[in-house]
């Protein structure tokens, strides 16, 4: 706030938000990078981020351009856009079970209770590629990972019975126009919900999917949903 001289004394005034960060309805929060530098902006971070949408024509890429860190999200190299925290879902509703294990180019080993219970690759958090068998895979109670692969791994039910069967969500960027892939694991199908760049995204020129993941080219970028 500051402080105004008026002609009953002093009175005080409510200041704008930085142009760092504001928050917008529904618990949107505006992070924007200017002159390149890197900027923090609070948020709630309990339950993950999402990038609503882009507002820079500079590219977002999560692990490159905004991360997660405490407290909040921090953005840099011209990345402005709007990010959402993800709820938990209601009560009574299903819910995921997910655990992140991270490599910082060494094999390292994340330990979980198992049981028999499935695991797959719900989203890649790192620049660097998460492919199953090459940099993560299962061993009997623990999720390992190598060569640079971050990522969040979801377990199914231990009766074997598989995974929550809600669809995934995942935003895939090809930055400067150079094939990026982004690691999901695909059972099914993959469809372009919504696309962020000003390059068009044509399923099998500038994007495709593979059982292990979404890539993209060209400058491609956009949403996609993993049935």
């Amino acid at each position: 706030m500051k402080w105004v001289l008026g002609l009953c004394g002093l009175w005080w005034l409510p200041m704008a938000m930085p142009v760092a960060a504001q928050e917008a309805a529904g618990g949107v929060v505006r992070c924007e990078s200017r002159d390149m530098g890197r900027v923090h902006c609070p948020m709630d971070t309990a339950d993950g981020v999402e990038l609503v949408r882009q507002l820079s024509d500079r590219s977002c890429i999560r692990g490159s351009e905004w991360d997660i860190e405490r407290g909040g999200i921090w953005v840099s190299l011209g990345c402005r856009g709007e990010f959402r925290p993800r709820r938990t879902m209601a009560t009574g509703m299903p819910t995921r079970r997910v655990i992140r294990c991270e490599s910082d180019g060494r094999q390292n080993s994340c330990p979980v209770m198992l049981r028999g219970a499935p695991v797959r690759l719900l989203r890649q958090l790192s620049v660097w590629p998460c492919k199953e068998g090459r940099s993560w895979g299962v061993r009997r109670n623990e999720i390992w990972v190598s060569r640079g692969c971050d990522g969040e791994f979801e377990l199914g039910a231990a009766d074997g019975s598989g995974f929550v069967d809600v669809p995934r969500h995942l935003v895939c960027e090809s930055k400067g126009k150079a094939r990026r892939m982004c690691g999901i694991t695909v059972e099914r199908g993959v469809r372009l919900q919504r696309q962020i760049s000003g390059a068009a995204c044509v399923e099998g020129e500038s994007w495709g999917w593979s059982r292990d993941g979404i890539w993209v080219d060209a400058g491609c970028r956009g949403e996609f949903v993993v049935d």
